[in-house]
C-alpha cells in the first residue's frame, strides 16, 4: 500500500495530480532499484526527493525516515527511471476522418491533449516529444503539464509541421478553397521561404522543428513515400533550426529521402521505413539516429478493411506491411543510433509501451530497447543530465511495476505508480 501522510493514494482524486506540496520532502521505499539500462537491478533502496529532484539515493532496507517527510512505501516493486517517448500526437487520436479538420476548433485538441496526456503518464512514459499539432495547443499542454495544472509527462513540443505545398503535412483532401482556409501556414517552397518557417515556428514557441521529409501512409495522396522536400531546402531547414540551438525530426519513409535527410544535417529520422544500406551508411557518418515507431504500423494494420481509411491510404498501409522492423536490424548492425518513439494518436495512446517488444522482435535486446527508451532518448533531447536515469540532481521522474525489464520488456507494459517531477500522478 502507498502511503502520503497517513492517507491512501485511493483517496486522492481520480486522474489529478498529487496535491503534496513539492517542497516535502518525499522518502520512496523501493523494493528493487534499476538506476538506468546499462545497470541491473541492485535491489532494495531509498530514494530521497526534494524539490522534485532526487536528492539522495541509499542502498539497502534500512528505514529512512525525516520530520514532516512523505513515505511512499513501493517495497514490493521495481523502481526505474521513467520512458521517453520521442514521437507522439497528444492532441490527436486514431481514425480516418480527415474531414474533421473542417467541424473542430484548434482548442478542441487541448481537451483531447489533456485526457491523452493524462493516458500517457499512467503508462509510464513522464516525458514524451509532441511530433506535429496545431499552433498552440501543444504549447498550452506544455505549460499545463509543467505547471502541475493537469497531469501528464513533460513535453517538447514542436507546433506544426514544415511540409512542402501539397506534401504530406500539408492540408489537402478537400477543394482548393477549402485547403487554403485550413492550411497551418508552415508549408514552404524553396530555401528561403523555408529558413523563414523554421524561424517562424522557433518564434511561436518551438522546442524542436518537425519536418515531413518524404510521403506519407496517412495523408490523402497516392504518390508514393520518397522525398518531397529538396535537398537544399532541407539544409536551409537544418542549418536554420541549428542556428537557433533547435533540433530538427523528420518523418521519412523512402530511403532516397531519408539519405537525403540525413546528408542535409537532420537530427533524427522518424519511421525510416524503407531506409537501405546506402541511406544507414549516411546516417552513420552523420550520427543521425532512427526512431523507428514500430507501434504506428501495428495501429494503423489494425484498421484495415474495416473502412476506416480511404481506399488511398489502405493501399499505402499495404506497402509498408512487408518492411515494418527490417531497417531496425539492419541499423542496429551499422551503428545507427536507435531512440524510442511511437507515433501515439496512430493507434490509441496509453499503449506505447508496447513499442519495446516490436523492437525486440526487430533485433534489439531488452536492454537496448529499455535504453532507447531512457538514456538514447534523454540524449536525442540533449538532456541527458536531467532525465534518463535515477541519480542525485536527476529529475523525480519514476515508474514502479513488477518484475525486471530487461528480462521481459512486456513488464512495462503494466506501470503501477508514476512520478513526474516530484508530483505522483494517480
Amino acid at each position: 500500500m502507498i502511503r502520503t501522510l497517513g492517507l491512501t493514494l485511493s483517496t486522492l482524486a481520480l486522474g489529478m495530480v498529487s496535491t503534496t506540496a513539492i517542497a516535502q520532502d518525499q522518502i520512496i521505499r523501493v523494493g528493487n532499484l534499476l538506476t538506468d539500462a546499462a545497470s541491473s537491478p541492485s535491489g532494495p533502496a531509498t530514494l530521497i526527493v526534494r524539490d522534485g529532484r532526487i536528492a539522495e539515493i541509499r542502498q539497502g532496507s534500512e528505514p529512512v525516515t525525516a520530520s514532516g517527510a512523505t513515505i511512499i512505501d513501493l517495497s514490493t516493486k521495481t523502481v526505474m527511471p521513467g520512458l521517453i517517448d520521442l514521437h507522439v500526437h497528444l492532441t490527436g487520436d486514431p481514425g480516418g476522418d480527415f474531414w474533421k479538420e473542417t467541424t473542430e476548433p484548434t482548442e478542441w485538441g487541448v481537451v483531447v491533449g489533456a485526457k491523452n496526456a493524462l493516458l500517457t503518464a499512467k503508462a509510464g512514459f513522464t516525458t514524451v516529444r509532441e511530433a506535429g499539432s496545431s499552433q498552440y495547443s501543444a504549447y498550452a499542454l506544455r505549460r499545463g503539464t509543467a505547471e502541475g495544472i493537469i497531469p501528464g509527462p513533460r513535453i517538447v513540443a514542436a507546433g506544426p509541421a514544415l511540409s512542402i505545398v501539397g506534401g504530406h503535412g500539408d492540408v489537402s483532401g478537400f477543394t482548393e478553397d477549402v485547403n487554403e482556409l485550413l492550411t497551418s501556414g508552415y508549408s514552404c517552397t524553396g530555401a528561403v521561404e523555408c529558413a523563414a518557417r523554421v524561424r517562424k515556428a522557433s518564434r511561436a514557441g518551438a522546442d524542436v522543428i518537425k519536418i515531413t521529409a518524404t510521403g506519407g501512409v496517412l495523408s490523402q495522396q497516392g504518390r508514393g513515400l520518397d522525398a518531397q522536400f529538396t535537398s537544399a531546402e532541407m539544409q536551409s531547414i537544418a542549418d536554420t533550426a541549428h542556428s537557433l540551438g533547435l533540433k530538427v525530426m523528420a518523418h521519412a519513409h523512402g530511403a532516397r529521402g531519408i539519405e537525403a535527410a540525413s546528408r542535409a544535417g537532420i537530427d533524427t529520422i522518424e519511421h525510416g521505413t524503407f531506409a537501405d544500406e546506402a541511406a544507414l551508411k549516411v546516417m552513420k557518418a552523420n550520427n543521425t539516429a532512427m526512431v523507428p515507431t514500430l507501434m504506428a504500423f501495428q495501429g494503423v494494420s489494425e484498421g484495415l478493411g474495416k473502412g476506416i481509411y480511404t481506399p488511398v491510404v489502405e493501399e499505402k498501409i499495404r506497402m509498408t506491411m512487408g518492411r515494418v522492423g527490417k531497417a531496425v536490424d539492419m541499423a542496429k548492425r551499422m551503428g545507427v543510433p536507435i531512440a524510442f518513439g511511437t507515433d501515439a494518436g496512430v493507434f490509441d495512446h496509453g499503449r506505447n509501451a508496447e513499442e519495446l517488444q516490436l523492437m525486440v522482435d526487430a533485433g534489439l535486446t531488452a536492454r537496448e530497447a529499455v535504453a532507447s527508451a531512457t538514456t538514447v532518448a534523454a540524449k536525442m533531447l540533449d538532456m541527458e543530465n536531467e532525465i534518463g536515469r535515477i541519480a542525485v540532481g536527476y529529475s523525480a521522474d519514476l515508474i514502479a511495476f513488477d518484475g525486471n525489464p530487461l528480462d521481459d520488456v512486456r513488464k512495462l507494459e503494466q506501470v503501477d505508480w508514476v512520478m513526474v517531477r516530484g508530483r505522483v500522478i494517480d
